[in-house]
């Protein structure tokens, strides 16, 4: 079952991480323990059997219980009650007369045996002599570099039994204990540490597209949940100036549409009024195809523009040579510029190709050069160019017209936006020439810079990357 809940999520991970930590250090904690235990049994085991042997040399009388119990007191700091000792001959027969009565006697390997005639001691853990096992050592007596005895000493596991068992018991009541109090401390830790994005949250649920002005509080600590408000408060300002832009652009739209419109509807209503001639008939026909010509080259813009945005323009990608593009809008515009009583002209021409669309990219250069002319008083002019700069190839169109002010040049390729200067202008434009030919550029890998005074005109440079 998926939980959805994080602050359950991270307690869980931390008490699982937890337990698998525990379990980990308490068993290498009860390795080292029994590890000890045994190295430590077996030196004292060997500490009494050196100590009996230097005891037991030069001596033909048998060690007294009381100096074998002393032996084993010294060594391991008490006496066990099932403590064992015996002495072998060199066969590896038991003495009887020099071992003490015990409970079992200790058996001899055929290992320990063979160990022993080579100077050898052995350690066993011998199953059957009593509850536990017994740990036995079995040590060669040596003089003069040979063996003359072999002596036993062993003793019960039981202790060590006994404090692994106890040390196990503790663990398994100390180990649910500590994992109760660390899942309801790791509980407590991750309400605090998720309570802001509790409060961030609540804030982003009252934030909505008709108010995206609130923001979320930003700590000041600079920990993650910090970055994550400043993050989130930065696409809140980039939504809110998108839905700006966009209502901006819907109203301008709007408005743009609503202009042909009112007039192609005024005049159709205007007609039907009354009975007309044949004439007045193709004078209105004509006046209301030229606004659905507007409303048409409008619309096509904003598609234009709507996928360019979203990276879906369609592109007909072959090589283009640029020299035919610019002097095709020459001639195609000359005209134009000349009702206008403006100079169209053509400067320097390199050749040029490119790998683009012939369509787009004369599209491009015609909404320049018309905007130049558009905005060039009487008597003005307009020049077109085409150099190669770099691994660019550069159109450049510079007019003589009314200039753009510097802080309002940022601005000229947004949708529908007119300058100041424009807008005093009783010439009618769609507003989106300049965004066109920029969305273009852009699709071709390139770009549009402009370089303006107010009053002196105008140089907008197109870059296009050279085919190669």
């Amino acid at each position: 079952m998926y939980i959805r809940s994080i602050r359950t999520r991270i307690t869980i991970w931390y008490t699982s991480l937890l337990t698998v930590t525990l379990l980990i250090v308490g068993g290498a904690a009860y390795g080292l323990l029994s590890y000890s235990l045994s190295h430590e049994m077996d030196s004292a085991l060997h500490s009494v059997a050196g100590a009996l042997i230097e005891r037991d040399l030069g001596r033909s009388a048998t060690l007294l219980p009381s100096e074998i119990d002393q032996a084993f007191r010294r060594f391991f700091g008490f006496s066990p009650w099932d403590q064992y000792f015996q002495m072998r001959d060199p066969s590896g027969n038991r003495d009887e007369l020099r071992s003490l009565p015990s409970t079992g006697k200790l058996p001899l390997s055929r290992n320990a045996l063979a160990n022993a005639l080579r100077g050898l001691s052995s350690f066993e853990t011998v199953e059957g002599l009593g509850e536990y096992p017994v740990r036995v050592l079995t040590m060669p007596v040596m003089e003069s570099g040979r063996v003359i005895n072999m002596i036993q000493v062993g003793m019960s596991l039981k202790n060590i039994d006994e404090t692994r068992l106890r040390f196990l018991l503790i663990m398994a009541g100390v180990l649910p204990l500590g994992l109760i109090l660390a899942a309801s401390v790791g509980w407590l830790v991750a309400y605090r540490a998720l309570k802001p994005v509790g409060r961030m949250t609540a804030a982003a649920r009252r934030i909505g597209a008709e108010d995206l002005s609130q923001r979320l509080n930003e700590t000041g600590t600079g920990d993650e949940l910090d970055n994550l408000a400043k993050t989130l408060n930065q696409m809140l300002n980039r939504l809110d100036a998108a839905f700006s832009q966009i209502r901006r652009f819907s109203a301008d739209a709007s408005h743009e549409l609503q202009t042909p419109l009112t007039i192609l509807k005024g005049e159709i209503e205007l007609v039907l009024r009354s009975a007309r001639t044949q004439e007045e008939y193709r004078v209105t026909l004509e006046s209301a195809l030229e606004e659905v010509d507007r409303i048409a080259h409008l619309v096509e813009g904003l598609l234009l523009l709507a996928r360019a945005e979203v990276g879906i323009l369609r592109m007909d990608r072959q090589e283009v040579d640029l020299v035919q593009v610019v002097e095709e809008v020459y001639l195609r515009l000359k005209p134009l510029a000349d009702s206008h009583r403006i100079e169209l002209r053509l400067g320097s021409i390199e050749p040029l190709c490119v790998q683009g669309d012939r369509e787009r990219l004369q599209s491009m250069t015609i909404n320049l050069v018309d905007n130049a002319i558009k905005y060039t008083g009487a008597g003005g002019s307009v020049t077109l160019e085409l150099q190669r700069e770099s691994r660019w190839a550069s159109i450049l169109v510079s007019d003589t017209g009314i200039g753009i002010p510097i802080e309002e040049q940022e601005h000229i390729f947004q949708a529908f936006y007119r300058t100041s200067e424009v807008r005093s202008l009783t010439e009618r434009g769609t507003g989106l020439g300049l965004a066109i030919a920029q969305s273009i550029a852009v699709a071709h890998g390139g770009t549009i810079s402009v370089e303006s005074s107010p009053g002196q005109g105008s140089s907008f440079k197109a870059l296009i990357p050279i085919a190669s």
